[in-house]
């Protein structure tokens, strides 16, 4: 997973209405009712459907620390899809998205400016277009992310939104030392 992968799953965490279930019962009894057995949460999270049941009837209450994280990754995919689905299309329609990173930034500018790359901190509010570029490329699997993010930038930071720096042609994220998106 990519930087820029993590910081949607983290601001699609922050969308949550409300909170997943806290205890380990409560959240295998969630991923059952999801999955519809014991045998299929069992194959999500690598144990037994034996095991499963103990956590689910409370006989067991501390499972291994890469299982829990397992439960624990299942149970926040699943949980309030419609209501991050809506977050999104409400990011892509009218919102637009705001992306706070520290990152090199590179581009290639007329001769006689300079084009010396530098790490940025830059907070910017990019336009519902490139929100839903980045959720489709997302859905997509496409590996075009950071550059549809460079867009924007370039767009909306480096050239004011047509008001400056036209000669500006390319903008590319390096490095990314942070990444935090907001919609």
């Amino acid at each position: 997973m990519t930087e820029i992968e993590d910081a949607i799953e983290r601001a699609d965490r922050e969308s949550f209405t409300r909170e997943p279930p806290k205890t380990l019962k409560g959240r295998i009894g969630y991923l059952i009712r999801q999955l519809g057995s014991a045998k299929a949460v069992a194959r999500e999270i690598g144990v037994t459907a034996d095991s499963v049941n103990r956590y689910r009837r409370g006989a067991r209450k501390h499972p291994r620390s890469d299982v829990a994280t397992k439960i624990d990754d299942a149970v926040r995919a699943r949980w309030q899809p419609e209501v991050r689905k809506r977050r999104r299309r409400q990011a892509a329609a009218t919102g637009g998205i705001t992306v706070e990173t520290r990152a090199g930034f590179g581009y290639t500018a007329p001769i006689g400016t300079t084009d010396d790359g530098r790490f940025r901190r830059l907070t910017v509010h990019l336009p519902p277009e490139y929100a839903g570029r980045l959720f489709d490329a997302r859905d997509a699997g496409d590996q075009q992310l950071r550059q549809i993010i460079a867009d924007g930038f370039k767009d909306v930071y480096f050239q004011d939104g047509g008001a400056r720096a036209m000669g500006l042609s390319d903008v590319a994220i390096n490095d990314i030392d942070y990444l935090g998106l907001d919609y």
